[in-house]
């Protein structure tokens, strides 16, 4: 899927419009390049995209605007955590591969574990292969 994010969502809504309908009259070519530039997988993508037509319907914005896709984008969604999730790392399973507590792991996601133990574990999950 790197790579081919805005194709997948072009395709998307091609698959999902009436035929003879623009899909700039449902959301601006801005808005679909902020989407493939911050999303990562499919299942993302589709999420984002009901989310911001259903804002954009509730506040009665149409087509979908680059300020509607902002405000429902996690500032959170390039962070360590949820990028460790999408590659099937979870708190448990990291604690459990690096034999330490859950908590620990949770320090580390959250930046607030010690420099040197914080290193530790990041050449750890390094040599590991992990998407750091």
């Amino acid at each position: 899927m790197a790579g081919n994010q805005l194709a997948y969502i072009r395709w998307l809504l091609t698959r999902c419009v009436g035929e003879g309908v623009d899909i700039g009259e449902l959301i601006e070519t801005a808005a679909v390049d902020l989407l493939g530039s911050r999303l990562k997988t499919p299942l993302q993508i589709e999420q984002h995209l009901t989310l911001a037509f259903e804002e954009a319907y509730r506040i009665g914005d149409r087509p979908v605007t680059v300020q509607v896709v902002e405000s429902i984008l996690s500032r959170q969604l390039d962070d360590l955590e949820p990028r460790l999730t999408r590659h099937g790392y979870s708190v448990r399973s990291l604690a459990d591969q690096f034999s330490v507590k859950p908590a620990e792991i949770r320090q580390f996601l959250r930046g607030e574990l010690s420099g040197v133990r914080a290193q530790e574990l990041t050449q750890q999950m390094q040599a590991a292969g992990l998407p750091l």
